[in-house]
């Protein structure tokens, strides 16, 4: 069973840290996306913890904090794949003011703080619970919208034909090499797959339409 009022808590605490933020403050876009990418991916992490008998109310809390760390400016690569252990140090007063057992905020933590590239600043035990925060985080970078994202952000419509074809045939073979990506639990491989499968139908019907815009076949 869900506790309401702990989620209640942390999306109150996760929107005053961005509400809060001078750099998000300056950057209005950034914070509606990361509100936005935060929610999606707790309704997947929430989906997961159902399926897969996790406590839903620790998944929840801790896939709305996975990003929090950008209510700070990042101003290169080392502190981008550092935003998972910097999520964590923010998150944990936050989670010990919340009485949470010791045991369950490390699992939060740790799931935070590796959600990125794998490695946390403390030891704690690998979990399924704490790698699935990773996995939430990774099949809602497959979602529709990111389709329409992807292609408005590299300019596909303005792009040349040629240039068209040469994307849309180096993404579907990133994503079919994609497709067989280890998942913490059963259930997040079913939606990783679904999610997969959906893009590759949709670059493909691109590539077959691409290829039937310049001469008869």
């Amino acid at each position: 069973m869900i506790n309401t009022e702990l989620i209640r808590k942390t999306e109150d605490f996760l929107k005053d840290t961005f509400n809060n933020s001078a750099y998000l403050q300056e950057h209005p876009d950034e914070l509606t996306y990361r509100l936005e990418h935060s929610y999606r991916v707790a309704n997947i992490g929430k989906q997961i913890a159902e399926a897969e008998g996790f406590n839903s109310t620790h998944m929840i809390i801790a896939c709305l904090l996975h990003d929090i760390s950008y209510c700070q400016e990042m101003c290169n690569k080392e502190q981008r794949m550092d935003h998972g252990r910097m999520a964590a140090r923010i998150a944990r007063p936050f989670l010990n003011d919340l009485a949470l057992p010791s045991e369950c905020i490390n699992d939060i933590l740790y799931g935070i703080a590796i959600h990125v590239d794998d490695e946390a600043d403390f030891e704690w035990k690998r979990t399924p619970f704490a790698e699935s925060i990773s996995d939430a985080d990774n099949i809602d970078r497959f979602d529709v919208y990111r389709i329409y994202e992807t292609l408005e952000y590299n300019a596909f419509s303005k792009l040349p034909l040629a240039d068209k074809t040469h994307m849309v045939n180096s993404t579907l073979e990133r994503l079919k090499g994609l497709r067989d990506l280890r998942q913490a639990t059963q259930f997040a491989a079913i939606l990783w797959q679904q999610r997969i499968d959906y893009y590759i139908s949709f670059y493909d019907r691109l590539r077959v339409q691409l290829e039937s815009s310049s001469a008869l076949l």
